[in-house]
């Protein structure tokens, strides 16, 4: 397991970025390394470059208005360079796979989660100066693509960067959350860049939990509050973690940094208690 002063060392520096400075591909390499600490990062970055030239070439080679080109347009042309030319696909076959969420073994396989692949999506697309952003969409990473003059457009990563029209959307909505739910405004909401790797690095975490690998599912929760760390519940599933790992001064600290960013309430004062109970076992 990589140690709490390595993540941090490795992502020190993100916590102090503005979010719009982040470059979530980037870092979600650096996230990936995490599980392959050897790997040279320069081949991957190579890669998203690459990636970049080629959906720049096509912009010149398709006729569309090179400096205002429309969100179709940006769609179709980084469907057909990312999962057309470079092969990109969602897998459906082993979905859960954890090398689905490691944005290196994505780049290897050309599979991946909703939310890896629509990291390349999102970085082929700012490297053309496009407006590209994930959304809040549950169960299933998306992106906009926006245009000077502001039209917009859905795509699904996972599936080739379909565009995703209302009623697509409606019936994937209806897929993921069960029928009664309905379309509303927070679906159309962008997240930030903070939020895609929160997002990322939650499908890690969940997958090391059914695998029962609780030190990699702390590792990932530890990335996190590097990332977001006045996130409170981030602190809470830390401390239960380590609880579960028999690391007790730690779980002590992790509990106080959740009562320590977490309102009055029921939740504080349970949690004020565990903290407490662990202390007498400490001592």
């Amino acid at each position: 397991m990589v140690s709490t002063a390595n993540i941090k060392a490795a992502l020190g520096h993100v916590s102090s970025q503005a979010d719009e400075a982040i470059d979530v591909a980037d870092v979600a390499l650096v996230l990936a390394s995490f599980d392959h600490p050897a790997s040279d990062l320069k081949i991957y970055r190579d890669h998203l470059r690459e990636i970049a030239e080629a959906v720049h070439t096509a912009v010149l080679e398709s006729g569309f208005d090179v400096d205002n080109p429309g969100p179709e347009e940006m769609a179709e042309v980084l469907s057909q360079v990312i999962s057309r030319d470079f092969t990109y696909t969602g897998d459906e076959d082993s979905y859960n796979d954890l090398d689905n969420a490691n944005l290196m073994r994505v780049i290897e396989r050309r599979r991946g989660l909703p939310v890896a692949l629509g990291i390349l999506y999102l970085a082929a697309a700012r490297a053309q100066g496009w407006v590209a952003a994930g959304l809040n969409f549950p169960g299933h990473f998306l992106v906009r693509l926006e245009s000077r003059d502001g039209r917009r457009t859905i795509i699904d990563p996972f599936y080739s960067g379909r565009v995703m029209e209302s009623r697509a959307l409606r019936e994937l909505l209806k897929l993921v959350r069960g029928t009664a739910v309905e379309l509303d405004s927070t679906h159309y909401r962008p997240v930030s860049n903070r939020d895609v790797l929160i997002r990322l690095q939650n499908n890690v975490k969940t997958r090391r939990m059914e695998l029962n690998e609780i030190g990699g599912a702390l590792e990932a929760v530890t990335a996190m509050q590097v990332l977001d760390p006045g996130n409170a519940s981030l602190w809470r599933e830390a401390g239960v973690m380590h609880m579960r790992l028999g690391h007790l001064k730690h779980a002590v600290e992790a509990f106080e940094g959740f009562v320590a960013r977490t309102p009055e309430g029921a939740d504080k004062r349970k949690i004020a208690q565990v903290i407490e109970e662990l202390r007498e076992r400490l001592h």
